[in-house]
């Protein structure tokens, strides 16, 4: 029998695999042998995924992950476009298209986003896991600011992220040595949710977004958003935006869902909508 032709698979599939089930987008970074170390088509691949996932009325939460022992050991610029000569502006412009792009897309996700971090995070992998809504971390996770070991500023929002997380004086202190975080002293600051042995990490990770999947979606993205905008808003503008956002949320299905439940007594059963 002769094979039929088949549509050629794009290599970048298999190195971010993406997977949606019951509700929830599964974006697993795959380059093992490289300790999952981002390149720029990656990037630019969970970047598409991230915003796939907040149009997608069919995806209601998303999880972050990888194989292999690594995380994400940083970015790797080997694949990135090459250019010519560099010139003044080059540097920035990279960081703001590419690394800060990344970090934006998983803060600006309108599905709640979650990390299951396997292993290493160092530089922008840190910071990727740092961006998301919650963190899970195997028990030999470690969390490293890697970019001072090499005379380097932070990049990828980590000098943002950080001190919005754990305090301007512990972020200078991880940010100013780069010593290896591990996972429980991670949690015991405040950088992670929850610290679980290995071969629970998917587990929870899969029982936390089901959970998230089954929620009222569109309020929990303006919960997403009102607690992202009040790390720089003043009482007065906070207090307006949450009173605007239960607004809109109450023309919500869900909003009337749950209000309905609650005055029948019964659990509410969630549409995303």
């Amino acid at each position: 029998m002769t094979a039929s032709p088949e549509t050629p698979v794009d290599p970048l599939d298999s190195l971010v695999l993406h997977a949606t089930d019951n509700g929830v987008s599964w974006i697993t970074l795959n380059r093992p042998e490289a300790m999952n170390a981002v390149t720029w088509d990656q990037r630019e691949r969970v970047i598409s995924l991230l915003a796939d996932a907040s149009s997608d009325p069919g995806v209601r939460a998303v999880v972050i992950t990888a194989t292999g022992k690594g995380f994400c050991a940083g970015a790797d610029l080997r694949g990135a476009p090459s250019g010519a000569e560099r010139v003044p502006g080059d540097v920035a412009r990279t960081i703001r298209l590419g690394a800060q792009r990344l970090i934006a897309a998983v803060l600006d996700c309108e599905k709640p986003v979650i990390a299951a971090v396997n292993g290493t995070a160092a530089g922008i992998g840190a910071h990727l896991a740092f961006a998301c809504d919650l963190v899970v971390a195997a028990e030999q996770a470690k969390f490293i600011e890697v970019f001072v070991r090499r005379g380097l500023v932070p990049d990828g929002g980590g000098a943002y992220l950080l001190p919005r997380l754990i305090g301007p004086r512990r972020a200078k202190e991880l940010m100013f040595f780069g010593d290896s975080v591990p996972a429980a002293e991670a949690e015991r600051i405040g950088l992670v949710n929850r610290v679980v042995p290995a071969d629970e990490l998917e587990k929870t990770a899969r029982a936390w977004a089901e959970r998230l999947a089954t929620g009222p979606t569109r309020a929990i993205a303006m919960t997403k958003q009102l607690v992202n905008a009040s790390l720089e808003s003043d009482r007065a503008t906070a207090f307006a935006a949450e009173a605007a956002a239960q607004e809109i949320n109450m023309t919500t299905v869900d909003a009337n869902e749950g209000v309905a439940s609650f005055v029948e007594r019964r659990s509410p059963s969630y549409e995303g909508r």
